[in-house]
């Protein structure tokens, strides 16, 4: 039954990251820089706070409490984390949420599963798996089959994406509906993404001492009702405001180079409707983490709850991607090409979670 619930929470959370974006294509008027920003104010500032003190009494304690080498790295791994969620916006734009999430996701996937334990074979510590370990044991092995066909599948999806470029040149009223479309760039800005937001797992166990410290003050609290459900949403505000600092920064450097201050206050513009899809928007993103944190706290397997939080993005935005019709005009094959790249990719995710579960 704890599996059970796990896994729906991680749907939860995986329907939520998967959809979050969509509001964001009602906003009339508005540049992108100027609707991430807000929308992210509501993501990363006011609603991370606002969840904790819900479900954590007394989690301004556990921070100030905290000792700073372990606030000053859970920050950094928001930083770096912060350029992988903004790039993972530009990502979805200039491929389209099916192919940008695929590709993105894919490569967090990768990097968030094999670069600890690469860093823990120069610097072993203590309950930690190295990347020679998993070279030795079955589990380790699986993992490393799984995120070897995470490879296969994003190479597969990238050859969908210049098939979908090549065609779409060809077609200028199908162009035009796809004006934003744009693989090299696109390709590029999902790599760095990919790679940068695995900093978010990272920035998890940098500040699980905070988690830790939750959980252990609600188990003394509620004796033999296994781990607190919430205990993540107190490190989720460290990392959260160092994911805002960076795209506070590069949204800052648009509006004044694109000079669109003032969508904030441009009447000719739906204002308050902006406002508030940029407001669900950002709920709905953070909503993500939220759910993340109840099912990792049933399975009891981070690594695992990672990777299946992915495979259920990865579902969720590609299903989007169906619904906004993202591949209209495109030729059977090219259509054909990024399921079979979807389907390898999400293949990938399950062996790396079978290799976990067996551990």
């Amino acid at each position: 039954m704890q599996i059970i619930l796990g896994v729906i929470f991680h749907f939860i959370g995986g329907f939520a990251s998967g959809s979050f974006y969509i509001p964001y294509k009602k906003i009339k008027g508005w540049a992108w820089e100027s609707y991430w920003i807000v929308g992210g104010i509501f993501s990363w500032f006011i609603v991370p706070p606002l969840a904790a003190w819900l479900t954590i009494p007394g989690f301004a304690d556990i921070i100030s409490h905290t000792d700073t080498a372990t606030l000053g790295w859970t920050y950094v791994m928001g930083l770096l984390w912060g350029i992988g969620g903004l790039t993972y916006g530009l990502g979805v734009r200039y491929l389209g949420v099916s192919l940008g999430s695929t590709i993105i996701l894919g490569l967090c996937s990768v990097f968030g599963s094999i670069i600890p334990s690469v860093y823990y074979d120069f610097f072993p510590k203590a309950g930690k798996d190295t990347f020679t370990l998993m070279l030795h044991t079955q589990w380790g092995q699986m993992v490393l089959l799984g995120i070897l066909l995470c490879v296969v599948g994003i190479i597969i999806c990238g050859k969908a994406g210049m098939m979908k470029e090549k065609e779409l040149s060809a077609d200028k009223t199908i162009a035009q509906e796809n004006k934003d479309y744009r693989f090299g760039l696109g390709i590029m800005v999902a790599i760095v993404s990919g790679i940068l937001s695995a900093c978010f797992n990272f920035g998890i166990e940098a500040g699980k001492t905070m988690a830790d410290t939750a959980n252990h003050v609600w188990q003394a609290a509620h004796p033999g009702q296994g781990n607190f459900l919430y205990s993540n949403n107190v490190t989720y505000i460290i990392i959260l405001w160092g994911g805002l600092t960076t795209n506070f920064i590069w949204c800052m450097v648009l509006n004044a180079r694109n000079k669109t201050f003032d969508n904030y206050t441009d009447k000719k513009t739906p204002l308050l409707k902006n406002y508030l899809f940029a407001a669900l928007a950002g709920t709905t993103w953070f909503l993500q983490f939220f759910f993340y944190g109840m099912g990792e706290s049933k399975l009891g397997n981070g690594a695992s709850s990672w990777i299946l939080h992915m495979a259920f993005i990865i579902l969720i935005a590609n299903t989007w991607g169906l619904v906004l019709k993202e591949w209209k005009g495109v030729s059977k094959k090219a259509f054909a090409t990024v399921l079979a790249g979807i389907a390898v990719i999400v293949l990938s995710v399950l062996f790396v979670g079978y290799g976990n579960s067996i551990k």
